[in-house]
C-alpha cells in the first residue's frame, strides 16, 4: 500500500492529517479555565437532550444578592450586589461590626431581606430598600433567625427560627407582623413555590438530609430528593418545573437540578470545585452559584459563578480575595 501511494503527495497529506485527527490532545491543562468549563458538558451531567425550557441562548439579566465577607471575618459578614453580567458590584450594609448573611431579593427586584446579629442567640431580620440604603427592622427578639425569603405575591416573609434543640420554619406578614411557626415544618433553608402556595426546604427529620415540600398549613408534607450528603440552600424554577440544590461531602460539593418531583436528579456543575448555594434566574435559563474553582481549598476563595441551566456557558461574576457566598437572585 505504501508503494502505490508514494507518487500521490495529495493523498497523503490527507492521510496525515486524518492520523493527527485521531490523536490524543495535548498533556498541558490548559491557562484558561473559564474558557473550558464553558465548552464542556460537565462530568457527570445527563448527556441526553434537555426540555426546551432548559435550552436558551438568552443573556443573564437583573442582579445577584449576596454575602461578601470584606473583612475575611464571618463576625463581620456584609451584603453586596452585582448585576448578572458581573457589572456595578457594591457594598449594600454598613456596619462594620454586624454579621450579616442569608440575603434574598423581593420579587419586584426594589428589596432585599436578610438577617443580621444583635445580640448572643438574637438575630433579627430587616428589610432594605436597595435604592436608598434604607433598612428596617421586621422582627423583634424571636431568636436565631436567617433565611427569609419574601413570598411571590409580595405578602408574606418566610424563615427559619433555630433553637437549642430544633430548627423550625416560620412565616410572618411582610412588615412583621403575625409572627407564627409552619406546623411539621422542622428544617432550614426555606424557599418558596412559584406559585406561593408551598415552601421548599432542607431538613433532617427522617434522618440524612433531603428536601422537602409542605403547605403553608403544614399539610402535604413531602420528601422530594434522595441525594447523599444534601446541606440546604436550594430553589425552585419561575415555572415550578424544576429544583436545584447541592450535595456532597465537605470540598467536595457540586450543585444538582432535578425535575419538582425529585425525579431526574443530576449534576450540573464541573466537578472540582466545591459548588454550592445555588440560585435559578428570574427567567429560569441561568443558575448563580458560589464555587472555589480558582482557589480550591483556600477559605476565602469562594466566587459567585452563573452558568446555564443545562451546565454549560459557566462565567465567574465576582473576583476578590474575600469570600463570597450565599447567592440569590432577583429581577
Amino acid at each position: 500500500m505504501k508503494k502505490k501511494y508514494r507518487y500521490h503527495p495529495c493523498l497523503t497529506l490527507l492521510l496525515i492529517f486524518l492520523h493527527a485527527c485521531n490523536l490524543p490532545a495535548a498533556s498541558t491543562p490548559t491557562p484558561d479555565l473559564f474558557a473550558t468549563l464553558s465548552a464542556v458538558t460537565p462530568p457527570g451531567a445527563d448527556s441526553s437532550p434537555q426540555p426546551d425550557n432548559l435550552i436558551s441562548t438568552s443573556e443573564p439579566t437583573g442582579k445577584i444578592v449576596f454575602v461578601c465577607q470584606i473583612f475575611k471575618v464571618q463576625a463581620s459578614n456584609q451584603i453586596c450586589i452585582v448585576n448578572a453580567d458581573g457589572t456595578s458590584f457594591r457594598r449594600l450594609t454598613t456596619d462594620n461590626k454586624r454579621q450579616h448573611y442569608y440575603p434574598s431579593m423581593s420579587p419586584d427586584g426594589k428589596s432585599i431581606v436578610y438577617a443580621s446579629f444583635r445580640e448572643p442567640n438574637i438575630y433579627e431580620i430587616y428589610e432594605m430598600d436597595i435604592a436608598s440604603g434604607v433598612a428596617t427592622q421586621l422582627t423583634e427578639r424571636l431568636g436565631n433567625l436567617n433565611g427569609p425569603e419574601i413570598s411571590p405575591d409580595g405578602s408574606k416573609i418566610v424563615f427559619k427560627l433555630s433553637t437549642a434543640n430544633s430548627n423550625q420554619l416560620w412565616l410572618m406578614e411582610r412588615d412583621g407582623n403575625n409572627p407564627r411557626q409552619i406546623p411539621n415544618a422542622s428544617g432550614w433553608d426555606p424557599t418558596w413555590s412559584p406559585d406561593g402556595n408551598s415552601i421548599l426546604f432542607a431538613s433532617d427529620m427522617q434522618g440524612a438530609i433531603q428536601l422537602y415540600t409542605i403547605k403553608l398549613d403544614g399539610s402535604e408534607l413531602q420528601k422530594v430528593s434522595d441525594l447523599p450528603a444534601i446541606r440546604g440552600r436550594s430553589d425552585w424554577s419561575p415555572d415550578g418545573s424544576f429544583i436545584v440544590t447541592y450535595s456532597g461531602q465537605p470540598w467536595k460539593r457540586d450543585v444538582f437540578i432535578m425535575n419538582a418531583d425529585g425525579s431526574n436528579a443530576r449534576m450540573l456543575t464541573p466537578t472540582g470545585g466545591n459548588s454550592q448555594g445555588p440560585s435559578i434566574s428570574p427567567d429560569g435559563q441561568w443558575v448563580a452559584f458560589t464555587s472555589y474553582f480558582d482557589k480550591y481549598g483556600d477559605d476565602h476563595g469562594c466566587e459567585i459563578y452563573i452558568m446555564r441551566v443545562d451546565g454549560t456557558d459557566v462565567r465567574r461574576l465576582t473576583n476578590n480575595d474575600y469570600c463570597d457566598y450565599q447567592p440569590r437572585w432577583g429581577p
